[in-house]
């Protein structure tokens, strides 16, 4: 799609410079092909830097883009990001190809799949399991009955998933008009699941608005716990059932988070942190730790204020 028959489709303007557009990317991973929006003063430093063809963006800000950078005026430049990520959402149609399956697989009766699928060898599909558009699974995975990866997503070499969890679903993203009704930011990016991860039933890893959600190598998860669009959750990591990451959560490597603990969006979590059950992260935890309570502290703080108010009680 050209960058002015957009524009043209939403109602504004068309710029000096017409180009190809493959899609819409952040402000820091944009490349000259994409579009991109600025809606928040905190990404200035990535405004002034990026390498987008065409920004969203106010008014006012529209002097710091790069000259290689057109600005496409809109008081809500998060809004037309919205209206524009529908002209590059995945298109679905009928599966007309055969799946390329390797050696010494499992493919159990029941299973659907999508077009362009690639499966490894010593792979294990059971009954009920749907594999969607261009989906690539490796070597050595197991997938349970009734797991779901939709379009796009990536699978590593020994990935267990269990029953009923759900891979690639759209990230939780809207718009909303002055009128106070939403719109939908369609979420084309996906899932990566590295190496040796391990997910348990019913758990819902949502795919990233653009680029990656990520799961590194060697996690394990629980049951019922849900990871958002654009979370990166680091190596090793351990959570337990119930856990829930918001938006953009990034973990370190060795991080353990206990039943129904949960983040904040847009937080980085140190190596090494144990995050206690019902844990509530409200900002970055920047050093190795035990933490608890809600809002987080140190664990040992936690302890000595419950039982402080245990005393009070007591009177």
């Amino acid at each position: 799609m050209t960058l002015n028959s957009l524009l043209k489709n939403l109602n504004l303007p068309p710029l000096q410079k017409d180009c190809e557009i493959v899609g819409i990317n952040s402000l820091k991973d944009a490349t000259p092909q994409q579009l991109s929006f600025f809606n928040n003063e905190k990404h200035f430093d990535q405004l002034q830097k990026t390498k987008a063809a065409a920004v969203f963006i106010n008014k006012k800000y529209v002097k710091f883009l790069p000259q290689n950078t057109q600005a496409i005026i809109v008081e809500d430049p998060y809004l037309y990001l919205a209206y524009a990520s529908k002209y590059f959402s995945h298109s679905f149609a009928p599966p007309t190809q055969k799946p390329q399956i390797g050696q010494n697989c499992n493919i159990y009766e029941g299973v659907n799949f999508g077009n362009n699928v690639s499966i490894g060898n010593n792979v294990t599909i059971m009954p009920g399991c749907y594999i969607g558009d261009n989906v690539k699974i490796s070597d050595s995975c197991f997938l349970h009955p009734n797991v779901v990866i939709y379009h796009n997503c990536v699978i590593g070499k020994g990935v267990i998933i269990h029953s009923g969890s759900v891979i690639g679903s759209d990230g939780y993203g809207f718009a909303t008009k002055p009128d106070g009704t939403h719109v939908k930011i369609y979420q084309n990016g996906n899932v990566v699941i590295e190496d040796n991860v391990e997910i348990g039933a019913n758990v819902t890893i949502d795919r990233a608005v653009f680029t990656s959600t990520v799961i590194q190598e060697g996690t394990k998860l629980d049951n019922l716990i849900h990871i958002a669009h654009n979370c990166n959750v680091g190596k090793n990591n351990f959570f337990a059932a119930q856990v829930g990451l918001s938006g953009s959560t990034t973990t370190g490597n060795n991080v353990m988070m206990g039943g129904q603990a949960g983040t904040a969006g847009h937080l980085k979590i140190a190596d090494f942190s144990v995050i206690a059950a019902r844990g509530g992260v409200t900002k970055d935890v920047k050093k190795p730790g035990y933490y608890a309570g809600f809002p987080l502290m140190e664990g040992k703080l936690w302890l000595k204020l419950q039982a402080k108010l245990a005393r009070l009680i007591k009177r």
